[in-house]
């Protein structure tokens, strides 16, 4: 993997993660997808870094998976691919992730912009699983992910039809957080994030943890979950500080502990 498809740059304790393939439409091979996730881990592990926002191009997010990958693929290949383990590492990077999307996110590319936290989008964005046009289905969690953002209508309209939403129609189902100028995508995603990492990196991950709990499992479940992670944030001292620093009326110096 000599290619360097993830470029990496840094705004304050944000990190920014660029999709750059652009011959191919910022396809998500499997080494680009490994970089990806390789970068995550790394922005994860970084101390100094609080957010993270993964980008495209001004005119293609991310169009998909490889196909000449998928085209070699039989049942035994598909069952030992490495790209489950990659999504599965992605989803378990502990700090807010922001998409920012412009032009298309298609199949793979929509997936990982449904695996991110937030997703801020310009008005060009177009979203969409077109898998089954190819006698497919998504692979990466489209189907489960799609369908706890929109609802039952909407996903089964867009799984089954291969047709993609735009950018307003995507806000309105609860697909995205914000739409905003094309040219404004990536500084509003970063924007966001630096405002993010102003607080506590303890009550981020606990309150990022928590809202995924509510994702994946039930009511009961995800409330016993939100309690504990209330609890434990109530022995650190960012807690602490950003208690006393309300009443104090100065802004917190949170430290991480």
């Amino acid at each position: 993997m000599n290619q360097e498809w993830i470029l990496c740059q840094e705004q304050q304790r944000v990190r920014i993660l660029t999709l750059n393939r652009p011959e191919v439409r910022n396809a998500l091979s499997n080494d680009c997808l490994e970089q990806l996730v390789q970068q995550l881990e790394l922005a994860d592990a970084d101390n100094d870094t609080s957010a993270i926002v993964i980008t495209g191009s001004q005119r293609c997010f991310a169009a998909g998976a490889d196909l000449k990958e998928l085209q070699q693929q039989n049942v035994a290949t598909a069952m030992t691919d490495r790209r489950p383990q990659l999504w599965q590492r992605l989803n378990n990077i502990s700090k807010p992730l922001i998409a920012a999307v412009n032009g298309y996110a298609l199949g793979a590319g929509c997936e990982l912009a449904l695996a991110c936290d937030l997703v801020i989008c310009g008005e060009n964005a177009r979203f969409g699983l077109p898998e089954i046009t190819l006698g497919l289905m998504p692979g990466a969690g489209g189907t489960q992910r799609l369908i706890r953002s929109v609802g039952k209508a909407l996903a089964y309209q867009m799984v089954l039809t291969g047709e993609a939403i735009d950018a307003h129609r995507a806000l309105e189902a609860g697909l995205v957080s914000e739409v905003c100028t094309d040219a404004l995508t990536l500084e509003r995603a970063v924007q966001i994030a630096q405002r993010i990492s102003e607080f506590s990196p303890l009550a981020l991950r606990a309150a990022k943890a928590a809202l995924k709990t509510a994702q994946e499992t039930s009511l009961s479940q995800g409330l016993l979950a939100e309690r504990q992670h209330f609890v434990t944030l109530a022995g650190t001292t960012d807690r602490q500080e950003g208690i006393t620093a309300f009443l104090e009326k100065r802004k917190p110096t949170f430290k991480g502990f």
